[in-house]
């Protein structure tokens, strides 16, 4: 099964809504197989952000980013990336649809409380920059014959 990097950025820790973005998931169907909380360095948002290292804005990202801690997540499903792009939302937040958390929670471009992987080749890069491999959790989800049908399982 596919898997995707999550983060809940400082606003969504400090309001509250971490509980909010993981129940979502669940009920969505989704197996949780990596949680913590972190304090994200320079090294790892030189890299994570390296696409945007030249812009004007990126010392202030960088600087929001450390502003308080996160809480990485690695989700895993069939089609996991495109699934949770889709529940939260884009990017700039006032104009996501409700139903989305971003939509829901959110009136920012910056403040938009969650980072989501934007494809499976980024989100093996994320899942390997957040989380080591004794983080990650190998678990039988006792529901997903009644989430996925059998050929859906990948």
């Amino acid at each position: 099964m596919e898997k995707s990097a999550i983060i809940v950025k400082p606003d969504g820790v400090q309001r509250g809504l971490i509980g909010e973005i993981i129940h979502r998931f669940e009920r969505k169907g989704l197996k949780l197989v990596g949680l913590k909380m972190v304090a994200l360095d320079d090294a790892l948002l030189n890299e994570w952000y390296a696409h945007h290292k030249d812009k004007p804005f990126f010392p202030g990202l960088k600087a929001y980013m450390q502003s308080y801690p996160v809480v990485a997540m690695c989700w895993e499903g069939s089609d996991v990336v495109a699934t949770i792009r889709k529940l939260v939302g884009i990017t700039k937040a006032r104009e996501a649809d409700p139903g989305t958390v971003r939509g829901d929670f959110a009136m920012s471009q910056q403040y938009n409380l969650i980072h989501a992987s934007e494809n499976a080749e980024i989100a093996a890069k994320e899942v390997k920059l957040l989380f080591n491999d004794h983080e990650l959790f190998e678990w039988k989800k006792m529901d997903l014959d009644f989430v996925y049908l059998p050929d859906e399982k990948k």
